[in-house]
Formats: structure tokens, sequence, C-alpha cells
């Protein structure tokens, strides 16, 4: 990684700040509304496979999951670089570095990306080009605990406030990539209508094994048992905490800053319990319930 570059990011940070705008009313980071059409424009190829997620879903965690089945389980190939340089993040405009679009185009077939888009602002291209796609949902309450621990520590993102402001902004759908309820349902909705494999983080934790099959067979990989072994390993908990490719140590403590929050936190259901007050829990249960009514779509929030 480029060091000076690292630098330039993080006085524009300093000077930018870490605004946030609106593309057709979904809040986005305001580097990325620059760049909007760049985005909404973008050229998939028919051998892309992309992972799209609502932040801390287990973004990272599936990236690392689906580059390992492509490679087979070679570990080795799979430290080449961290996992924000093999897997262009397409709504990401980290300037002065290139934009994940910029990064997209200059990689070579076939192409492992990200996104956090919700399905209406994804680019068209995606399905023009029938492009496979890994959606991972997590349910509501870890991922908010989840996402307020982030923006505490990623220097890019909005400072999330105290535990009960961050509660009402993200309730309300206010936060960068918008609601959690509109993302989730969006892309259920369009799962068998598209080449989707909609995968819950919840069922990752309860059997790895038995998920990084059904992901292998989705993408056409037929992997040994001892292959399948090999992936679950690596892509543990344990094993991408210590891993500089997955734990973004890379990264300088002025864009991610660590001592606040870790990056790779706890990995666990139902560390919301440790957040939540009695009053927020019978809140979000309410909105929860008028939301998903009838939508046919099903969280666990413990194991």
């Amino acid at each position: 990684m480029n060091p000076e570059l690292f630098a330039k990011f993080s006085e524009e940070l300093k000077i930018a700040g870490n605004k946030v705008g609106e593309v057709q009313g979904v809040p986005l980071p305001e580097s990325s509304c620059e760049i909007w059409e760049q985005i909404y424009n973008f050229q998939a190829r028919e051998d892309d496979i992309l992972i799209a997620t609502y932040p801390k879903a287990g973004t990272t965690w599936m990236q690392e999951i689906v580059d390992l089945i492509m490679l087979e389980g070679d570990v080795e190939k799979s430290m080449r670089a961290p996992c924000f340089v093999k897997v262009p993040f397409l709504d990401l405009y980290p300037k002065p570095m290139p934009s994940g679009v910029e990064a997209a185009n200059a990689m070579e077939s076939p192409r492992l990306l990200k996104t956090h888009l919700p399905i209406q602002l994804l680019p068209p291209s995606f399905w023009e080009k029938n492009v496979k796609v890994i959606y991972v949902a997590r349910n509501v309450k870890d991922c908010m605990v989840s996402y307020f621990h982030f923006q505490r520590m990623n220097k890019g993102l909005p400072d999330p406030g105290t535990w009960n402001e961050y509660f009402s902004t993200f309730t309300a759908g206010n936060v960068p990539w918008g609601s959690w309820f509109d993302h989730v349902i969006g892309w259920w909705k369009a799962k068998d209508k598209r080449q989707i494999l909609y995968v819950f983080y919840e069922d990752i934790i309860e059997d790895p094994k038995r998920e990084i099959r059904k992901i292998s067979q989705f993408l056409g990989k037929e992997l040994r048992e001892e292959v399948l072994d090999t992936i679950q390993h690596h892509t543990s908990f344990s094993a991408m905490k210590e891993n500089p490719m997955t734990n973004m140590s890379i990264l300088p403590s002025d864009v991610f800053d660590q001592k606040i929050s870790p990056f790779l936190r706890k990995g666990k259901v139902g560390d919301w319990k440790n957040h939540f007050l009695v009053a927020q829990n019978i809140v979000l249960d309410e909105e929860y319930q008028k939301k998903m009514e009838g939508i046919g779509l099903n969280f666990r929030t413990e194991l």
C-alpha cells in the first residue's frame, strides 16, 4: 500500500470531513455522491461476482469466504493483498485514492466486487449481465450495535454521538446507506427474479461449513470436504482477527482508530443485549413488526 496516498487521504478527511449527501433519498457519503454518475454507469462483466450487504452485516467475512472458494482453498493466494484491495468497494471514493469503480475497471476478470447500495441504486449493468450476487443479511439489533461502534472508529463516517442518539438516528434510517429495513426488504423481494443468493449472518455463525458449501454450489464450485474445512478455519472470527489482510490493521489510526473499537469487534449473535435499554427494545420491536409484516423475511436475534 502507498503510505503517501494514505497520508493524503487522512488529510482530505480532516479538511472535507465525513459529510453525508443523498442520492434518490438515500444517505451516502458525500464523496460517493460527487461521483454518482460514474458509480451508476459502472459496467459489470458476466463473470463478476458481487457481494451486497447493509453495512456491518458480515461483508468482510463473506469477501474472504468467496475469495477462498474461487481459489479452491488456497490460503497462500488469499493473502496476496488486503481484502479492500482484492475486492473493490464500488460505492466508495476515498479521495485522492482511486474510486472503487476505477479500481474495479483496472482489474482482470473474474472480479469479486462489493457494494452497500440498496437494490434500487445498483448499477443496471449487473442485471443486464445477469451477474451472480450474494446478499448477506444480519438481524437489525446486532447490525445497529456493530454500525454504532464502526462509526465511532471510522473517521470517514459521521460521529454517531451517544448510543441513545444513535438508536434514534439508525431506527429512522438516517445513517450512511439508509434504512436497514428498506435494504433487506428490497434485496429479499428481488431474490427470486435474479441470480441472488440471500444468506443470513446468523446461519453462517450457526453452521459455517453448511453455508460455505451452499455458497460454493451457487458459484458452481464443488469443493472437497477438506477444502471446505480449510475455508471454514481460515474464515473463523479468531483467524480473521489475527490476519493482517482482513483485520484492517494496515490502515492508519487517523482513518480507522482501532483503539476506540476494533474493526473485527465480536462477531457474535446477541451482543445487542449489552446495549439496548428495555424501552429501546420495545420501540424497535414495534417498528420491526410494522415494517416487516407480510414480507416473509425472518431474522434471529439470538441463537
